[in-house]
């Protein structure tokens, strides 16, 4: 082989190994930027909601609570729980929450039976629902985001939309 070959398969092999490193030592794009870790008031903009479910057009006051999360990190994966607050007012709600880091905001997911209001006087009626919620992390260090449910039957049926947010007491 000519020197001239070899320089080309030198360089071949040097491009190769930088190119290959690269991917192999790359920041992984599921990094949490930073753990989410104590004491946040949780705010549901309850007022502000929208979507396709009878119930987004009832009048609702905006609601929040404090809790306190706590985030653990595996070698692929990081999960927020809240360890401290109050509890769900609807037993079907899972509990503890638990946020799974994606790589640009905090999420979780759930089925539960959403309690339709069918006005004074009536009885609720409970329906199969889906949620989920984001919430993105804010440079001054609140999350803002949105939840959003699938209703899937009854006279709710339909969607609900809310904006939410988490802000460090």
């Amino acid at each position: 082989m000519s020197l001239g070959r070899h320089r080309v398969a030198l360089s071949v092999l040097i491009a190769a190994v930088m190119t290959a490193g690269s991917v192999l030592f790359a920041p992984t794009a599921g990094a949490a930027p930073q753990p989410w870790n104590g004491q946040y008031q949780m705010i549901t903009y309850a007022s502000q909601k929208a979507g396709t479910s009878p119930a987004a057009k009832q009048r609702e006051t905006d609601f929040s609570a404090t809790f306190t999360l706590a985030t653990a990190c595996a070698v692929t994966r990081c999960v927020a729980t809240v360890v401290d607050g109050p509890r769900p007012g609807n037993p079907t709600v899972p509990w503890p929450t638990r946020y799974a880091w994606n790589g640009s905001e905090w999420t979780t997911n759930y089925d539960w039976l959403w309690d339709c209001f069918l006005g004074n006087g009536n009885q609720k009626q409970w329906a199969r629902a889906t949620s989920w919620a984001y919430f993105q992390p804010q440079p001054n260090g609140s999350l803002k985001g949105t939840w959003h449910t699938d209703i899937a039957e009854g006279a709710c049926r339909g969607s609900v939309v809310m904006p939410v947010a988490a802000v460090p007491v």
